[in-house]
């Protein structure tokens, strides 16, 4: 039974990811195709797998229902959410939360002002850490066996000439920003945008991060640092409303109330 259950939480996985044939999910499990239809028809005839145009098969709206309803009643998102709004409307720029799930960070929440940056993520969506201001605020502040658990999930996949694409040389920035407190998305996915992104505690350890994110010609990384204040306020706001009593970064005594 417990073989069965893992089969099916891989399916959904995969199918989360993007759209797939019952190729690629026979062969993604290592089992016969009688077995991985058989797992599929059973979350499809339970709504969790729907089949789209081209006869692969996508998340279904139940699955969405039930990830919606989780984060909704999530701690972090109901402490959070208030405050990604109020930043996000004050600055008029896209601010994203994101969490670790190992191995994975994944989006939990996007605010997005209707003349923002549309970011290219959806909730529930993994977050490629090796080019997301949010990854690396993670990262940084997660003990060490942790991080190397991530960084085996990354696929150091270049986007852009600033992506990161080494191992090394992702551990050297993650000393940066460890340091720094909060760190930054230099136009490592996209050229045309960047973010700045500081972690989130709860009253053990980190456990999200959030960024701000702009078009780079409406904002480069100089001008997004100018509300760094605002964005470390708001996470330690965050983090208090969890739990959290340290004093994380450098610079929030002068950080204004969020």
């Amino acid at each position: 039974m417990s073989q069965t259950v893992d089969r099916a939480i891989d399916i959904l996985e995969l199918c989360g990811e993007g759209p797939c044939s019952l190729l690629e999910i026979t062969n993604h499990l290592g089992v016969h195709r009688t077995t991985a239809s058989r797992l599929v028809q059973t979350l499809a005839r339970r709504s969790l797998l729907v089949r789209d145009a081209d006869g692969r098969y996508v998340i279904g709206v139940r699955m969405a229902g039930l990830a919606q309803h989780a984060i909704e009643h999530s701690d972090l998102y109901s402490v959070a959410h208030p405050h990604l709004v109020a930043l996000a409307e004050d600055l008029g720029y896209s601010v994203h939360l994101a969490v670790p799930v190992r191995p994975y960070i994944v989006s939990v929440d996007i605010v997005e002002p209707s003349y923002s940056i549309k970011m290219p993520l959806r909730i529930g969506a993994r977050v490629l850490v090796n080019t997301s201001g949010v990854g690396k605020a993670i990262l940084a502040h997660l003990p060490t066996s942790e991080v190397e658990v991530f960084l085996d999930n990354a696929t150091w996949q270049r986007y852009t000439e600033n992506t990161i694409t080494d191992r090394e040389q992702m551990k050297k920035v993650l000393d940066s920003v460890r340091a720094r407190g909060w760190a930054f998305d230099d136009c490592e996915y996209e050229d045309i945008s960047n973010c700045i992104a500081a972690p989130v505690h709860d009253y053990r350890s980190v456990v999200g991060a959030v960024s701000i994110t702009a078009f780079r010609a409406q904002a480069d990384l100089a001008a997004l640092e100018k509300h760094l204040d605002r964005l470390l306020a708001t996470t330690a706001a965050i983090s208090r409303g969890l739990g959290w009593t340290g004093r994380a970064w450098a610079r929030l005594a002068q950080a204004p109330s969020a």
